[in-house]
């Protein structure tokens, strides 16, 4: 349960590793372990004839460390942090792999440091600037009609940072005498922002209007041309207001301390990766206590993100004695496939993992349809859950299709490409059944065996019966065929999708 939350799936091994050192002590020794990085990787490969090309390999180096990585924890962090702070190949950073890889690498090795880092890195990044339309911004000029793009700025409180409305420590919006929700900011805090993130560009010209990009300079950050920066008052958070005359630098520092300081900040960030991590519906208890976390990790320091997750991870909550219907979360789609990948040591013969899983499953590495992710964290389907005022964010994409499409996906990769398939191209990824196939011909101990490895042991009768009666039907002699129908039918199951 707890790998399932804090890695990209189970292993025998690493379950063994966590009964060894205590749940507490797994954690510790996976806060302590060094990034797995993208771009050193993509910098190693040779130059396609269009860069956009790279993509690809920026895809299956995502998919090596998820898979492999020993910094499990951090890459699912990293991931979280990705869906909460979005850039996207899916527009203007098409041709830019490398800083998307590098933006990737920035959210790993940040994972858990201080939010206030975070935020100035993610800030500075050409990937973000470039995507939120920062990069290049420039002071007000009404006689050529340039006014400062309020892109970021708004993404940077709405979506990163504070979110639209006044929160209390325990995540329950704060609310006027008419029951009204209170807004954190308006118009002219927007327009203030802006301001301040005027004056940056691609690192290295010799004038801002001389800035391009070049494989060095968007891998580093954004560069400051104070002749292009707005150095005029500016309104931010909380009723503070800018002094005119300061530099971009000064500006910058003050605006991100600011954000950093509001009081949403703690709760906003709790919800959003308890959600990513943990269960789509904390309780105002678990939200507040891994805000108060945020607020003062125990040593005096605000925004210890590491210190968040392991509150998130070890608070009573993540994984209850008494578990209810409304614990939980569904399973990205994405995560159902690195789970059974990890389960079953998914290789290929070239050492390669190049799919396009934005088309299967709806989702890929730094591939969402926008800047507010593949699905909101307010979204919830009509019927019981919206009706019972809770929240299932995952299920926005859980559309027929596809659900079509992972269902396919999966019969393809549990049923062709195996490890007893015998036409096996190079770069087929392939599971390994021989475990399964060695016990076939007992059909308790293979459903076992599959339930231990897919669902910990937790498989409902109702489910086993089912498997039970599809084996019943396939020959004895049939091993390989009897293990992939085991291992399909677990992991198209709903108790596969959901994360316990």
């Amino acid at each position: 349960q707890l790998l399932n939350q804090a890695s990209f799936g189970a292993t025998e091994a690493d379950a063994q590793q966590v009964a060894a050192l205590g749940i507490e002590g797994w954690i510790d020794d996976q806060l302590s372990r060094p990034a797995s990085l993208q771009l050193p990787f993509l910098q190693s490969l040779p130059r396609p004839e269009f860069f956009f090309q790279l993509n690809e390999d920026r895809v299956d180096i995502w998919f090596r460390n998820a898979l492999h990585g020993e910094d499990q924890l951090r890459q699912r962090v990293a991931f979280a942090l990705s869906e909460i702070m979005v850039v996207s190949q899916l527009g203007a950073l098409n041709n830019y792999p490398f800083a998307l890889a590098s933006y990737y690498d920035m959210l790993a090795e940040n994972a858990f440091g201080n939010y206030r880092d975070l935020i100035e890195a993610v800030t500075l990044h050409p990937a973000m600037g470039i995507y939120l339309s920062m990069l290049g911004n420039q002071k007000p000029n009404p006689d050529l009609n340039i006014r400062p793009d309020e892109n970021y700025a708004r993404e940077l409180m709405q979506l990163f940072s504070i979110g639209l409305v006044e929160l209390a420590p325990d995540g329950r919006v704060r609310t006027d005498g008419r029951g009204v929700p209170l807004p954190t900011y308006e118009q002219s805090v927007i327009e203030g922002f802006a301001h301040v993130f005027t004056g940056w560009h691609f690192a290295g010209a010799p004038g801002f209007e001389q800035a391009r990009p070049t494989l060095a300079n968007q891998v580093v950050p954004m560069q400051l041309y104070p002749d292009f920066h707005d150095t005029g008052a500016k309104q931010l958070l909380g009723g503070v207001t800018l002094p005119a005359g300061q530099g971009g630098e000064q500006d910058l520092e003050a605006a991100l301390d600011n954000i950093f300081n509001h009081p949403n900040v703690g709760p906003f960030i709790a919800i959003r990766m308890i959600q990513r991590l943990v269960t789509s519906n904390p309780s105002p208890g678990y939200v507040e206590r891994v805000a108060a976390v945020f607020d003062d990790n125990g040593r005096g320091v605000r925004g210890d993100l590491g210190a968040v997750v392991k509150a998130i991870l070890l608070d009573p909550e993540a994984r209850p004695d008494l578990p209810m219907e409304i614990d939980g979360k569904l399973k990205e789609p994405l995560l159902r496939l690195t789970q059974l990948w990890r389960a079953y040591d998914a290789q290929s013969a070239d050492g390669r993992y190049a799919i396009f899983p934005q088309f299967f499953f709806g989702q890929g590495p730094l591939q969402a349809p926008s800047v507010f992710n593949f699905f909101s964290p307010f979204y919830a389907p009509p019927g019981e859950i919206r009706d019972s005022s809770l929240v299932a964010p995952e299920l926005e994409i859980a559309t027929e299709f596809q659900n079509t499409m992972v269902t396919n996906y999966f019969f393809y990769q549990v049923f062709a490409l195996n490890s007893t398939a015998t036409e096996l191209r190079a770069g087929d990824i392939y599971i390994d059944i021989d475990e399964e196939t060695g016990l076939a011909d007992d059909i308790d101990a293979l459903i076992r065996r599959v339930d231990d490895k897919l669902l910990a042991g937790s498989m409902s009768a109702a489910l086993e019966t089912e498997i039970r009666g599809m084996l019943e039907r396939v020959p004895d002699d049939n091993a390989a065929l009897r293990a992939a129908e085991a291992i399909y039918l677990v992991v198209t199951s709903p108790e596969f999708a959901y994360q316990r």
